[in-house]
């Protein structure tokens, strides 16, 4: 139990009241007296659009806040401009809808607080520094007078009136964001995501390039090994001739391609990919929203809760307007970001894991080659020579098959992910759908001779946008698919290498010593199982490659220009010899 210090109780109290006092004060901004709403609305009783006992119990539930009164009339049927007209005549002032075209400049917005706004009802139309027009829903509020005022710091306020949910699609509208929808579904806040992402990416690929020449190191130090340990053969059964400046050489030759091989290599095995902290990617087509939040972990991409309405609204495609569609593919292409680097980071793992085998394959080279000479000569002087062979072999054997198993788990995952995407409703099937009722129409477009087509093309860039990320993301399934190839691959030359090892010592030296014989089997055993799995790996790629058209055919891709009919866009052909799609 803690006890409070002296002084501390009190402290408390008055922070209490002080909070009480700050809900009381946002309160008197958003709700008015029960008994000053009955007044307002009662010519809604009195015109007969409804009765004044069941407009007295929605006031009365609603405790004088006009978001909840208007919510519960429109439920009941009662028509918008029924309470706009009965609320802009209470209050003797012009009333404003809300619309698209209606804009606050940029530089206003920045310096206020439009989740405030949207608790608050109300939203700056127009502002000078003499006179600001306000769209309000709580105009006869004192208090409210007081903040805009101080908030614009304008001289003077005009008011006009404006329902609730007409004050808070302003707000949403100038936060670029869908009705219900949280601020980080606005358009600039996701090209933040999707700028994340892309530099997530491109940090995967600096990492597969520096693994890509690790291996190349690790090629010139297997040469190198081999060299050193023929120099050395050479000079164990002929001794110090004229033969040994051929053999110095070698060895002078060896020492230089391991020591520029492990140079290579040590830059590679620092690295360490720590990106993003990813959830699997799938698709929600706007109806959860991906968020890059900071966690004790470090920076994590999550996704917002499911977000309220947002499923019907996508489902009522047709009839959206061009802007709220533009923000649905914002969202998508953010999904499709999000899937691309899912990707990039399974590839990164696999051609970590290829690294570390080709270190491993090394590795049980040396140590077959120091089992030879150990088995085979007597023990002596040399031996010293052997058993550093055979420790340098094992220590670069455990090296580079630790990253075997995070490997094949990412060659597990990636097939399970990509399958996964695959078997999803695609984007498309929400754009292109069939009409299935009449009020699912799209409006009718009334066009006049001085609109622009600029709305509509700009939609339909976005669109284009939209279809191109989703072909990267193809791309970047079949990059996927042949980078699980080439591990496979890896995972056969790698077991080939472990069985070529034991099966030699084996051949070489029979079946006189019961302990070396088991462990000659538990190599080729162990070889033989990679071998099985990369081969069941590699054809099981090699089959999804042949679904993907992008190694097989040329890629046709139309350049837009929404000004033209489509049978008049150019095409841009990339022909096969075009296409990185070798393995």
């Amino acid at each position: 139990m803690r006890f409070a210090r002296p002084g501390e109780a009190d402290f408390q109290v008055d922070r209490m009241l002080m909070l009480q006092k700050s809900l009381h004060a946002q309160n008197e901004l958003v709700e008015e007296p029960i008994e000053h709403c009955l007044g307002a609305l009662g010519a809604l009783a009195e015109r007969g659009v409804i009765e004044r006992a069941e407009l007295e119990k929605i006031v009365f539930d609603s405790e004088g806040s006009l978001r909840r009164i208007e919510k519960s009339l429109r439920d009941l049927g009662v028509a918008k401009h029924e309470i706009l007209l009965c609320l802009s005549t209470h209050y003797n002032l012009p009333f404003v809808e809300f619309s698209e075209s209606l804009r606050t400049p940029g530089e206003i917005l920045d310096r206020l607080d439009l989740v405030g706004l949207k608790r608050e009802l109300w939203f700056p139309i127009s502002v000078t520094t003499k006179e600001a027009l306000v769209a309000t829903s709580n105009p006869a509020a004192p208090m409210l007078f007081e903040k805009i005022k101080s908030d614009l710091g304008t001289g003077a306020l005009r008011f006009v009136f404006a329902l609730p949910t007409d004050i808070i699609r302003m707000v949403e509208h100038s936060q670029d964001v869908n009705p219900g929808f949280p601020p980080e579904a606005g358009r600039t806040p996701l090209a933040r995501i999707r700028t994340r992402l892309a530099s997530e990416r491109v940090k995967m690929s600096r990492y597969r390039t520096t693994m890509a020449k690790g291996r190349t190191g690790l090629a010139a130090m297997r040469i190198g090994v081999k060299f050193i340990a023929i120099s050395l053969t050479l000079l164990r059964i002929f001794g110090i001739g004229w033969l040994s400046i051929i053999e110095a050489i070698i060895l002078f030759g060896g020492v230089f391609m391991v020591v520029e091989g492990i140079t290579w290599y040590i830059p590679m095995r620092k690295l360490e990919p720590k990106g993003i902290g990813y959830v699997p990617a799938r698709s929600t087509f706007g109806t959860t929203i991906p968020q890059i939040k900071s966690s004790e972990f470090g920076t994590v991409l999550t996704r917002s809760e499911p977000v309220k309405g947002a499923q019907e609204l996508r489902n009522r495609w047709n009839r959206l307007s061009p802007v709220m569609r533009r923000r649905f593919f914002a969202i998508d292409r953010a999904d499709l970001a999000e899937e691309r680097t899912l990707l990039a980071m399974y590839r990164t793992r696999m051609a970590r894991s290829r690294t570390g085998l080709a270190f491993a394959s090394t590795g049980t080279s040396v140590i077959g080659f120091g089992i030879l000479l150990w088995r085979n000569y007597p023990v002596g002087a040399w031996s010293l020579f052997y058993a550093g062979l055979l420790m340098t072999g094992v220590l670069m054997f455990f090296e580079g098959a630790r990253w075997y198993f995070p490997g094949r788990r990412a060659v597990v995952e990636s097939i399970k992910t990509t399958r996964q995407i695959e078997e999803s409703t695609s984007i498309w099937d929400f754009m292109f759908r069939a009409f299935s009722r009449l009020d699912d129409l799209p409006p009718k477009l009334t066009l006049k001779g001085t609109y622009a087509p600029g709305i509509w093309g700009t939609t339909g860039l976005a669109l284009e946008r939209t279809l191109l990320a989703e072909r990267r993301n193809v791309k970047a399934r079949l990059r996927t698919t042949l980078a699980r190839s080439r591990t496979a691959l890896r995972f056969i030359r790698t077991g080939t290498s472990i069985f070529s090892v034991g099966f030699g010592l084996q051949v070489y030296f029979g079946w006189g010593n019961i302990w070396w014989t088991i462990f000659d089997f538990v190599l080729i055993i162990a070889g033989l199982f990679m071998i099985s799995e990369g081969i069941f790996w590699y054809l099981k790629a090699e089959r999804r490659k042949k679904q993907l058209p992008y190694c097989w055919e040329g890629l046709e891709i139309r350049i837009p220009d929404y000004a033209k009919p489509t049978q008049l866009w150019k095409k841009v052909t990339f022909s096969y010899e075009d296409n990185e799609c070798g393995g």
